[in-house]
């Protein structure tokens, strides 16, 4: 699945229409929600690629599982393959990261990707 962005799409609008939960719900749920979180569980299986997404607040990830995947970006453009350029994610290691621009994410392991992420609600995308 690609999404173009023709320019004129803001982050804001990414926000909307690309909001993991809504753009990728088989790969992310959520298990806790107020107005200063979100906490998500999210799964990629073996084989398995989700849709183009996004994740509009900065986040802390806790990896449960990790192996070999394919990141893309919003075009379908190869942003790291980690078969080609191992990256070193740590299992049960929180790690904080920015804002995400849409993505999507090709699990090309033999075992499941599982994360939990907090998303700060208060650090979310300026335009």
């Amino acid at each position: 699945m690609q999404y173009q962005n023709n320019g004129l799409a803001t982050k804001n609008e990414w926000c909307k229409s690309l909001d993991a939960v809504a753009a990728a719900p088989e790969h992310h749920r959520v298990i806790f929600e107020n107005e200063h979180v979100r906490v998500l569980d999210s799964s990629v299986g073996p084989g398995e690629a989700t849709p183009v997404h996004t994740h509009c607040w900065a986040s802390v990830v806790y990896t449960l599982q990790t192996g070999d995947f394919i990141r893309f970006d919003a075009v379908d453009k190869t942003i790291v393959d980690t078969r080609i350029t191992p990256i070193n994610v740590e299992t049960n290691t929180p790690k904080h990261f920015p804002p995400l621009r849409p993505h999507s994410v090709e699990n090309v392991g033999d075992k499941e990707i599982r994360a939990i992420t907090v998303e700060l609600k208060d650090q979310r995308f300026k335009n």
